[in-house]
């Protein structure tokens, strides 16, 4: 809903909500006013035109604050007569917000809070409906968590008993080591043990005699 209204020699198109800079009226900050010359009211489809003002409507206003408008310059000047006149003037103006249209006892401000009201209660039915979601959804985690605890457990406990029963690390040390100490040693000794001394008889047997023999015939 929205209606034109005239204040000031001027018209302001305004709804519920609109804040408008109006002419100086008898007002201070904070007051709440009534504007009686409305010339059109219009809502939705429908549309009441004064003639000149609307019969059962009016615009309830609230006083923002009093202000004035930028600086205006007036110049006068008269060929031929050396007059010229120049003058500056600001306007005073009000701060209006718009908080009601009022037409044949129907109230736009009302209309409008009922619909926020009604939104407000949609928006708390879903915020319940996922609370409501959330709270079944925590209970299904948790039954299915108290479902999955003994078979973790069984796994836990089974685990562990096998890995000491068959411990593969521990036979490797016991035969592995064993078997190398008790074989290589034997081996190496062996072939020491034939090698060396005969070598030291070839070796020696036949070198001696020779460089004897072949030195005294030479003398």
């Amino acid at each position: 809903m929205y209606a034109v209204i005239e204040t000031g020699g001027k018209q302001y198109r305004v709804e519920v909500g609109t804040e408008l800079e109006v002419e100086l009226l008898d007002a201070n900050a904070g007051d709440a006013i009534t504007l009686d010359r409305v010339l059109l009211v219009a809502d939705g489809d429908q549309a009441s035109i004064g003639t000149p003002l609307v019969a059962g409507a009016s615009v309830s206003a609230q006083v923002v604050r009093q202000d004035r408008g930028p600086k205006l310059i007036s110049f006068k000047y008269r060929p031929k007569a050396r007059r010229r006149v120049k003058k500056g003037h600001r306007q005073d103006l009000l701060l209006l917000r718009i908080t009601d249209v009022v037409l044949n006892g129907k109230s736009a401000a009302a209309a409008i809070e009922k619909i926020e009201s009604d939104a407000k209660t949609e928006r708390q039915r879903l915020e319940e409906g996922a609370q409501r979601q959330a709270a079944e959804d925590a209970k299904l985690a948790a039954r299915l968590a108290a479902q999955n605890a003994p078979k973790t457990e069984a796994k836990s406990e089974a685990k562990p008993a096998t890995k000491a029963d068959s411990k593969k690390p521990a036979a490797k040390a016991s035969t592995k080591p064993a078997a190398k100490a008790s074989a290589k040693p034997d081996a190496k000794a062996q072939t020491k043990a034939a090698a060396k001394p005969a070598a030291k008889a070839v070796t020696k047997a036949p070198a001696k005699p020779a460089p004897k023999s072949t030195t005294k015939k030479d003398g």
